[in-house]
């Protein structure tokens, strides 16, 4: 008992509560949503008899994931994370070699394990199934790249700004980002990105070299738009972005009206169930609500503001744009920078994740993919976000001073 008192006198207590008042949450939201869109628990035909949890699965295991991931957390946070950048070759190796198979094996089944598994109706086939359970190793090898670059950044430290070392870094966060790309999942190569560019300008990045890159991408759309734009991405994906800026097809961009109705849908019905919420919601288990496509999983932003409203959806990004907040904080407090960018990496992903899901739900941005932290459904993105949970904690608890002492 002395040492769970010590323990939660060293920890950020605050941090911790406001993760846990995101799981509770997401699991209640899915319960509703089993019980008002999905199929409830699951049913015998004949007898009427209930057989299984049924849709109820996915807030189970969502409880169940958060419940292992907050104790994977405290564990972690009592490590120092000093020596997990150390053993970089092990989890380099681990986690990227989970990844590159999927690169080549395509539906591949071996015993009761998956490789290279559609977890969509896209062409991503980046996941692995077991059993019933599905596994993005990208999600694994997101928090080893963080914990890597933060190295590198490190490593580099007042050199970031000279064209040698900034090249190495360049090459260090593309690779990654290619072979994610390659893989099509576009939606977490962008978010790779965001990390790289959060942690870069934490180590001093020379507003010379960003304004450039803004500037340079700028004119790379532009000029994409107006030559490339059949080769933009892949079909749908060009599609999605121009739902994004004539949702009506008026420029024609659809080559037919089932194509338009098809791209359209989702964004469209999300946008109706926010709205039909109101102020206060229809209430989580009682009241009419809209049907959205994947309302379980990248659109569960628009389920909530169907059940819970304005008021409630405030109050969820609230706390969820707290954890950002305390996540930067952490390594603004950081007395070396190895924690500062480690915790910049991780506010970067929880922010730009946060960002393009909502914009995904109320359609400023094209659908890429882009699961809502704490809340979509999917058990292993959750134990993968509790071990972002654990390292903020153990640069908290090994190595933080004041603020403003």
């Amino acid at each position: 008992m002395e040492g769970i008192r010590q323990y939660w006198k060293r920890t950020d207590k605050f941090y911790l509560l406001l993760c846990i008042f995101s799981s509770t949450m997401a699991v209640v939201a899915l319960a509703s949503w089993a019980t008002k869109q999905g199929n409830g628990f699951a049913v015998d035909e004949l007898t009427g008899a209930i057989t299984g949890i049924g849709d109820y699965r996915r807030a189970v295991v969502q409880g169940g994931a958060a419940v292992l991931g907050l104790c994977v957390a405290l564990l972690l946070s009592c490590i120092d994370y000093r020596s997990l950048v150390k053993v970089w070759p092990v989890h380099v190796a681990v986690t990227w070699g989970l990844v590159l198979p999927t690169l080549f094996i395509r539906n591949v089944s071996i015993g009761p394990l998956t490789i290279g598994y559609n977890a969509g109706d896209t062409d991503n086939y980046s996941w692995y199934k077991l059993a019933g359970f599905t596994f993005q190793p990208t999600e694994l090898a997101k928090i080893s790249f963080i914990l890597t670059f933060a190295m590198h950044l490190n490593n580099v430290r007042s050199r970031i700004n000279e064209p040698k070392e900034l090249a190495k870094l360049l090459l260090h966060l593309l690779a990654p980002i290619a072979i994610i790309h390659v893989q099509g999942d576009d939606g977490t190569a962008i978010i790779y990105g965001i990390i790289g560019c959060c942690m870069m300008f934490a180590a001093g990045l020379s507003w010379k070299y960003i304004i450039g890159a803004i500037a340079a991408a700028g004119a790379a759309v532009a000029a994409a738009f107006a030559f490339f734009s059949d080769k933009i991405g892949k079909g749908y994906q060009w599609y999605r972005i121009l739902a994004v800026i004539d949702p009506e097809n008026t420029t024609g961009w659809a080559p037919n009206e089932a194509t338009w109705k098809n791209i359209i849908y989702q964004q469209q019905r999300g946008e109706i169930a926010i709205g039909s919420g109101g102020i206060f919601g229809n209430g989580l288990f009682s009241g009419r609500y809209y049907s959205v496509p994947n309302a379980h999983n990248d659109f569960i932003l628009s389920w909530m503001g169907n059940a819970i409203g304005f008021v409630g959806l405030c109050i969820v990004l609230g706390v969820l744009l707290a954890l950002v907040i305390k996540t930067f904080d952490t390594g603004a407090r950081s007395e070396d920078l190895l924690g500062s960018y480690i915790c910049a990496g991780i506010g970067g992903a929880l922010l730009a994740q946060i960002a393009v899901n909502v914009g995904m739900n109320l359609r400023v941005l094209p659908v890429i993919g882009v699961t809502l932290p704490f809340y979509s459904a999917g058990g292993s993105s959750v134990l993968m976000l509790y071990i972002c949970v654990g390292l903020v904690l153990s640069v908290y608890m090994h190595n933080t001073k004041s603020l403003f002492g």
